[in-house]
């Protein structure tokens, strides 16, 4: 569940996060922030978060890990190197989850 923001208009990073992985058409996300783990980092200095990712989405359905993988790191394109430092994920087709 995403907090609201205290400003409507201030888009939080998973908030983002989640929004660009609407193209999958997801059917369930899981995002833990995971960078108050890494203070002090490099990647978290320059503002980068760590976070932990489980996707399920009928798009990974016959597609490799490494297929699917490319298939979300497409999708968070947009957020990479600023917004997200490292990413770790996991992707499932419905009924592998």
């Amino acid at each position: 569940m995403i907090a609201a923001s205290a400003n409507p208009y201030d888009v939080t990073t998973v908030q983002q996060i989640e929004q660009c992985l609407a193209s999958l058409e997801p059917e369930s996300i899981e995002l833990s922030d995971d960078s108050a783990s890494h203070a002090g980092h490099p990647g978290a200095k320059s503002g980068g978060g760590h976070y932990h990712l489980t996707v399920v989405s009928a798009h990974f359905s016959g597609k490799t890990a490494l297929e699917r993988h490319r298939m979300v790191y497409r999708a968070l394109a947009p957020l990479m190197r600023r917004q997200i430092h490292a990413l770790a994920l996991r992707t499932f087709a419905p009924g592998e989850f």
